[in-house]
């Protein structure tokens, strides 16, 4: 039963994403990346187009049970206006159902960091790759069927869900080749062969007042 439970374990590890069925992480504690590239946004009247952002995280338990970890990052070629701008869309405080959520689970927040951004995504082919300075350094491959070297696709929709608000409310299942984070003592993991969705988003909000 010992390794059936490991195997179990690990095919929920590499094929799904737990919260996304409303489930417990497959172990302990939740620890992850999420990054997005701004195509087309504003900020009151700051343009984002075309910059990139990204967060790490770690939660000791379910994400909703809350006391977690982030360090926000921003592309380095940001400038003063559009940092100030990404920063406060990532704190919760200009709304957006997602940032809101992370500000309230995610306490524990570290300085944000301004580095280079490498950023490539295919989501046709379900590849891509993100490099954050030296912090994050993860890539992306499409999922592949059992003894079979033909890409496999599995597409996750969530109705009316905050996480995939794009056509369709759905995102392709794909698979982490690599996920390595070098932050601190606390945001400091590195996996081989999990989870990874890929998502066209749209996200909306306002400028507070302060801003």
């Amino acid at each position: 039963m010992g390794d059936q439970g490991s195997l179990v374990q690990e095919l929920q590890l590499r094929s799904g994403l737990p919260c996304d069925f409303n489930q417990d992480p497959t172990h302990d504690h939740c620890e992850g990346i999420i990054a997005m590239r701004v195509d087309e946004g504003h900020f009151g009247d700051v343009s984002l187009d075309g910059l990139k952002f990204a967060g790490a995280a770690y939660w000791p338990g379910r994400i909703d049970e809350g006391d977690g970890h982030i360090i926000p990052i921003v592309d380095e070629s940001a400038d003063e206006a559009q940092r100030q701008a990404i920063l406060t869309i990532l704190s919760g405080q200009a709304g957006g159902t997602i940032f809101e959520i992370f500000s309230a689970m995610c306490p524990h927040v570290r300085e944000p960091m301004f580095v280079p951004i490498e950023f490539e995504f295919d989501i046709e082919s379900r590849k891509g790759r993100l490099k954050a300075g030296d912090i994050i350094d993860s890539t992306v491959e499409s999922l592949h069927g059992i003894g079979s070297e033909d890409p496999y696709r599995i597409l996750v929709t969530i109705p009316g869900g905050f996480e995939y608000t794009g056509p369709n409310s759905e995102a392709e299942t794909a698979l982490a080749k690599t996920l390595k984070v070098s932050g601190d003592d606390v945001l400091d993991y590195e996996h081989e062969n999990s989870h990874s969705s890929m998502a066209f988003v749209e996200h909306s909000g306002e400028v507070p007042a302060a801003a």
